[in-house]
């Protein structure tokens, strides 16, 4: 697959690949890799520290250290061009502002400072007793069943129910977060067919109408943001972004990590005998699973200056791809890096990110995957894929449609 190949229509790019820089035929954004990427990552690997991608035009990093050097130095690699593969110095901003994920400081620090302590461990503290209950009745319905589909009657269930409750929002139309948070991960890839499928499915002024200040509960997440705005921190007009980008983005990523982690413990009953002789390995084995599965394949970053990534130079506004998930098995970082291992130590994984970019959720999607899992393992002796195991195709995001399993009670 090495060499140039007939160039994707989506392409936006001109650039030539810099003299001496690998030049791989491949689509980290097509169907068939999404399907099975790993060959993929281990050809992106090991043909260099960085490499050329000829049929977008642009340059990518898929071993550990070079990955996480561009997603710690800020100043260097911005997020604020857009971290997708538009520029939004040359191609103009076409998502939704962004004050977290796709801003850099100072406006970057004020807005995660808040989000930070919105989403602290005390206020956490604070909601996993009403988290834990949720998770143990629902536990109980599915496994009861004996046969459920992993993604729609859980991994999907769960996080739509207590998040949109912890942040305060209503009930009614929560089914259309997904679509919302779908077409977010989808435009930071080209405007492919994905792209094009998932922007049908949503209504913009529905999304950024449940940030409003009228349609949240007091006490919840959201209004400790908007409390924030009236105490100056951010602006009244920066409050409801804020909330929207909690709602677009805190989903997707744990219902992909937790149908993640269903599927590996299904596929490894050894690690499952392990998690169920000891539940204190659920936030492992959730861990694991995010360094294995890797939700969050890829995100993108903009050069700022003249500058050198894995010994490659770069100008300014040059994107670099950033393959997250072959970072995560990576063979010099992790030892054994495609076994599914849920006593390995995880700390370094970028499957959240890194530096101060990284998911400012993490802490919550945690929460919720350790609580899942253990409810799981006081019930369940063994853990069974029982159908045909289908994907969700998405640009940026690896995970399930459906995961149908089989469950024989302890």
């Amino acid at each position: 697959m090495a060499g140039h190949a007939e160039r994707s229509p989506y392409a936006i790019y001109d650039s030539d690949p810099p003299p001496g820089v690998p030049v791989l035929d491949v689509d980290p954004f097509s169907v068939d890799f999404f399907a099975d990427p790993y060959p993929v990552h281990e050809q992106l690997r090991e043909a260099g520290p960085f490499v050329w991608l000829s049929r977008y035009n642009i340059g990518a990093v898929a071993r550990y250290e070079h990955v996480r050097d561009a997603l710690t130095d800020w100043k260097t690699f911005s997020s604020a061009r857009g971290v997708g593969m538009e520029d939004f110095v040359r191609h103009g901003r076409f998502r939704l502002p962004s004050l977290i994920l796709e801003a850099d400081p100072p406006q970057h620090s004020r807005s995660r400072g808040v989000l930070s302590r919105v989403l602290s461990p005390p206020v956490l503290k604070g909601l996993r007793d009403r988290f834990e209950v949720e998770a143990e009745a629902m536990v109980e319905d599915v496994v009861w069943r004996k046969r459920f589909d992993g993604i729609a009657d859980l991994a999907e269930v769960f996080p739509l129910r207590v998040f949109p409750d912890a942040i305060g929002m209503g009930r009614e139309g929560r089914e259309k977060l997904l679509p919302h948070a779908d077409l977010l991960f989808n435009s930071f890839g080209p405007r492919n067919e994905l792209f094009q499928a998932a922007k049908e499915k949503v209504s913009f002024d529905w999304i950024e109408a449940q940030g409003q200040r009228g349609n949240l509960a007091p006490g919840g997440l959201g209004m400790m943001i908007h409390d924030a705005a009236d105490r100056g921190e951010i602006s009244g007009d920066e409050a409801p972004i804020l909330v929207r980008a909690l709602l677009q983005a805190g989903l997707d990523t744990t219902i992909n990590a937790l149908g993640a982690t269903l599927y590996c413990l299904a596929r490894f009953p050894s690690e499952f005998d392990r998690l169920r002789a000891d539940h204190k390995l659920a936030k492992a084995a959730f861990e694991e699973a995010i360094r294995f599965e890797a939700p969050v394949q890829t995100f993108f970053r903009t050069a700022t200056c003249a500058t050198t990534l894995g010994g490659t130079p770069l100008n300014e506004g040059d994107k670099v791809l950033m393959f997250l998930a072959a970072a995560n098995r990576d063979p010099r970082q992790w030892d054994r890096p495609d076994v599914y291992d849920i006593g390995r130590k995880t700390i370094g994984h970028v499957g959240f990110g890194a530096g101060i970019h990284a998911c400012v959720g993490q802490l919550l999607a945690r929460m919720e995957g350790e609580l899942v899992l253990t409810a799981l393992a006081r019930r369940v002796k063994r853990l069974r894929i029982a159908g045909t195991v289908e994907r969700r195709y998405n640009n940026t995001l690896r995970g399930l449609a459906s995961l149908p399993l089989e469950v024989e009670l302890a």
